[in-house]
């Protein structure tokens, strides 16, 4: 059966932050992830974590001006010192969160400087990345992001990105896989998944269009995690969608889904 965690950056924004933890174990989520911990101190996530017997599932790295319209830093050859000092406080809040996966949003190419010194600057980082989280058994994850929605980010493909992992060399680099944004790129949603199947750490979903819940575009999710167990996949899939209306109000995909894996787990016993 399928694990949900609730993405609180983007569910239950009805919701000051911290609140947000407990308006997800209400609606029955085991896990969270979000994108920044960093704003907020770690004991007062901790706490949440505890009060509500959640798992952080994933974070991100910092990523630079994200109100400014950075997202991400690991290319730019003027912010490896900034990039490296953002792996240090991203080890310190996923070791307190007991987080066990931390995403690296690579950013926005800048103009006027050459595709090989953005890739080996991304490289560079990356293999440093990996080498530091792996000593806390901390996964690095990578995420291919669609060009409409953020255009001129640098890793678009799932392709792209598993050829970067090959020039890094580190067993501890991963795909994070999000569903939408494959859609909007490439589509072949299953199919991309059993060929990458080894390097996808994490899933995560929104339907298209609209980056809204499961059941009100074209992905037929009902069938994308049945292929996703058949293929072998047991991690997180983080729920990364902009509900249509409130959080609670869009969340009736989630219960029909308990429902119909329930009911299929009826039927094998029963065979």
């Amino acid at each position: 059966m399928a694990k949900f965690a609730a993405n609180l950056t983007m569910l239950f924004t009805e919701a000051p932050f911290l609140d947000r933890f407990a308006l997800a174990a209400k609606a029955g989520f085991e896990g969270v992830e979000y994108l920044f911990p960093y704003e907020f101190e770690k004991v007062s996530l901790r706490a949440e974590l505890q009060r509500h017997g959640l798992k952080q599932v994933l974070h991100n790295l910092p990523a630079g001006n994200w109100a400014g319209g950075e997202r991400g830093i690991a290319i730019l050859p003027d912010r490896i010192d900034e990039f490296r000092k953002g792996v240090a406080s991203a080890i310190d809040y996923a070791t307190a969160l007991d987080c066990k996966q931390v995403n690296c949003l690579v950013g926005i190419a800048p103009d006027g400087v050459p595709e090989a010194v953005l890739r080996s600057t991304l490289v560079a980082n990356l293999k440093l990345a990996a080498s530091e989280l792996g000593k806390q058994g901390i996964r690095l994850l990578i995420e291919p992001i669609n060009h409409f929605d953020i255009p001129g980010f640098y890793l678009n493909t799932v392709e792209q990105a598993a050829s970067i992992i090959d020039e890094v060399g580190s067993d501890n680099l991963f795909i994070q896989y999000d569903l939408y944004h494959q859609q909007r790129t490439r589509g072949e949603l299953i199919g991309t998944y059993r060929r990458f199947a080894g390097r996808i750490a994490h899933v995560q979903l929104a339907d298209n269009p609209g980056r809204n819940e499961p059941g009100t575009g074209e992905i037929n999710y009902p069938h994308v995690f049945d292929a996703l167990e058949e293929a072998g996949y047991d991690g997180w899939i983080g729920c990364e969608y902009k509900p249509r209306t409130t959080t609670a109000e869009g969340l009736g995909w989630l219960g029909a889904e308990r429902k119909r894996t329930q009911s299929a787990d009826i039927i094998k016993i029963r065979s």
